[in-house]
């Protein structure tokens, strides 16, 4: 049977053949793919991105960072783990739609609760599968990410759908943080004897990422997007962490929070977005990648060591600041200096800042990677160290 057969008379997990339905894509250049219905029949619309995992579909889909997109996975064979309860990286599915090129079958795997199909159907995500996905990624890396629009069963029969999908907002200019953030601060309890309190801004936070501060004794207090300096302040936290998350750094309120974070002398470290948020806290403008890094295998350089990771990534916007060398933080001399610590080494984007007068830094990627790779994993010990300094200076000047 060949792959297009297979996809129309797939077995779910009950063993009764399931009859797909007809699907077309349609991104805002015109362009067209057809297809079959994948997860829940009806239409969707987000930015069209694609992420070269081979694994880690599940944290894909359940990471707040991908709000409001749809995801092509470039790895033809989807689902063949199936689905479970632990590896979630939030309480939900965050995609606006998936694209796949051969959903499994059957999923096999000692962990698996229920197949990836029945989740996507169950939280009305709508999908396509049976389409030349490395076609759609190579139309993607060659005209860049844009808009688009799953349509399946009855609604794939429209005549109007190139206008739908131009009718929906750009990423660009959205702010996104306050969408997927917690509404309620909750405390993510630390392993062991704990050893520091950090006060963690939730702008799509993943699950894994205070489960990793957790784990050196940190006692991380995750709060909501909106949370003012004043009410920071109320837990007297050792260190301030900024997450990973959704939208276009430009419109991000919480800029003006982490200037006065960084004016206090507090710890900061940020992840992804967090990157992107110090990098105009310190007075650097960000911009929108062409197509933008998503998957778990990219290269970037430690320029401090000369050592390469691959790592994780999310994201389509990137920090406009120079390379080479120390500068002085544009938004002016309470700053002091910066540089960049990683660079990607497929396009020599900004991967890591670094403040050399403060005791703050941030990557773009990352390190917390519950699909992996572990390669980064170290940066949360070096966030621990820089807690550790800045309380012994704080020691040392009582």
């Amino acid at each position: 049977m060949d792959g297009s057969a297979a996809a129309r008379q797939q077995p779910t997990a009950g063993g009764r053949l399931l009859r797909r339905e007809a699907a077309v894509l349609v991104l805002e250049d015109g362009t067209t793919f057809t297809g079959e219905s994948y997860g829940a029949i009806g239409t969707t619309f987000g930015e069209a991105v694609f992420s070269t995992g081979m694994s880690g579909y599940q944290e894909t889909l359940t990471d707040p960072s991908y709000h409001r997109q749809v995801v092509v996975m470039t790895a033809p064979h989807i689902g063949n783990t199936g689905i479970n309860d632990e590896d979630q990286e939030s309480s939900r599915i965050w995609v606006s739609g998936f694209v796949v090129r051969d959903p499994a079958l059957r999923p096999s795997n000692w962990r698996s609760q229920r197949t990836l199909e029945d989740e996507l159907r169950d939280q009305d995500v709508v999908g396509i599968c049976g389409l030349d996905t490395r076609a759609l990624t190579r139309h993607l890396r060659e005209r860049g990410a844009m808009r688009v629009g799953i349509f399946s069963g009855e609604a794939a029969q429209g005549s109007n759908l190139l206008d739908q999908v131009t009718a929906q907002p750009s990423m660009a200019g959205a702010e996104l943080a306050s969408e997927v953030s917690t509404g309620e601060a909750y405390v993510v309890a630390a392993q062991g004897t704990k050893r520091f309190t950090v006060a963690a801004v939730d702008l799509g936070i993943k699950a894994m990422t205070p489960e990793r501060m957790a784990e050196r004794g940190i006692e991380v207090h995750v709060l909501p997007a909106d949370v003012s300096f004043e009410q920071l302040q109320q837990i007297r936290p050792d260190g301030v962490f900024f997450s990973n998350g959704p939208g276009d750094p430009s419109t991000a309120p919480q800029v003006e929070l982490l200037q006065q974070v960084l004016l206090a002398g507090i710890p900061f470290f940020g992840i992804c977005f967090g990157n992107q948020l110090l990098g105009r806290a310190l007075g650097f403008g960000t911009y929108k990648l062409k197509y933008g890094h998503r998957g778990i295998n990219q290269p970037v350089l430690d320029k401090a060591t000369g050592k390469v990771e691959i790592t994780a990534h999310n994201h389509g916007f990137a920090v406009d600041a120079p390379i080479e060398g120390e500068v002085p933080a544009p938004a002016g001399s309470d700053f002091g200096r910066v540089r960049v610590s990683h660079i990607c080494l497929n396009d020599d984007v900004v991967e890591g800042l670094e403040c050399l007068d403060l005791p703050a830094f941030s990557v773009q990627y990352h390190p917390e990677a519950a699909a992996g790779p572990h390669d980064a994993a170290y940066l949360f010990d070096r966030f621990v160290g820089l807690l550790e300094s800045s309380k012994t200076v704080a020691g040392e000047k009582n």
